[in-house]
C-alpha cells in the first residue's frame, strides 16, 4: 500500500508505456535506455482544454510539464519502495520524452524506441511473445475490474488507432503494434502503444490498486 500511495500520482499518459516496459523487463531485463514521442487525446487536459482554433488545421508542439513528468514518473513506477524511508528508488533508466496534443478525444498514443542494458536485445518476435503473453498482478490476484489481457499486440501495422481500437478491454489494456527491431542501431526496439487515458490512465488504475489490496 506505501508503494500504491507513493505513486498514486501523474499516470495519463506514462501508464501507456510502462505496462509494456514493465512485461519486457520481466522477460529481458532491464532497459537502459528509452525515446518516446506521445500523440495525446484532448481530454488529457481537461475541461475545456484546448481551444478548437488552436488545434484545427494546427499542431501544437508542446504540452506544459508533460515531457518532464513523463520522464521522472516512468523510472519513479518501475522503481522499488525504501520501507524505512517510504519513498519509491526510481529506476535507473533514461528517458526522453516530447509531447504534442492531437485532436482525438480519448486515448494518447505513444511511439517507443528503447534499448536493453543488456546484450544482444531480444528479436521483435521475442519481444511480441513476451508482451502477449504478459500477466499483470491485477489479473494474477482476480481484481473485478482488471482485463483479461492487459496487453494485446496488433499484427496489422496500420494498428492500433484510436477511433478503432480505444475501447479495448473496457480501456483496461494497452494496445501494442508495429514492435520492430531499430536498424539504425540507435535503439534496440521500436514500437507503438495505445492506452485510455481516462481509464488506464486515470480512474481505472486507481480502482485497480486499491482492489488489489482487498
Amino acid at each position: 500500500m506505501s508503494l500504491v500511495q507513493a505513486q498514486r500520482q501523474h499516470l495519463n499518459a506514462v501508464i501507456g508505456i510502462v505496462i509494456p516496459f514493465d512485461a519486457l523487463q520481466t522477460k529481458f531485463g532491464p532497459i537502459s535506455k528509452v525515446s518516446v514521442i506521445t500523440l495525446q487525446a484532448l481530454s488529457g487536459a481537461g475541461y475545456p482544454g484546448i481551444s478548437s482554433t488552436d488545434i484545427i488545421d494546427n499542431i501544437v508542439t508542446c504540452i506544459e510539464s508533460e515531457e518532464s513528468k513523463i520522464e521522472a514518473e516512468a523510472c519513479k513506477i518501475l522503481g522499488s519502495l525504501n520501507p524505512e524511508k517510504n519513498q519509491v528508488m526510481p529506476q535507473q533508466m533514461r528517458v526522453s520524452a516530447a509531447c504534442n496534443p492531437v485532436p482525438v478525444l480519448d486515448r494518447h498514443t505513444a511511439s517507443v524506441s528503447l534499448r536493453f542494458a543488456s546484450s544482444p536485445p531480444p528479436t521483435a518476435p521475442a519481444v511480441k511473445a513476451a508482451l502477449q503473453s504478459y500477466v499483470s498482478e491485477a489479473q494474477t490476484l482476480v481484481c473485478y475490474s482488471a482485463p483479461a489481457h492487459a496487453i494485446i499486440v496488433h499484427k496489422d501495422s496500420a494498428r492500433p488507432q484510436p477511433r478503432l481500437d480505444r475501447n479495448a478491454e473496457r480501456g483496461y489494456a494497452v494496445r501494442v503494434g508495429r514492435v520492430r527491431e531499430d536498424e539504425s542501431g540507435i535503439f534496440d526496439i521500436k514500437f507503438v502503444a495505445l492506452s485510455h487515458n481516462t481509464i488506464i490512465g486515470a480512474v481505472g488504475s486507481r480502482v485497480l490498486n486499491v482492489r488489489q489490496q482487498f
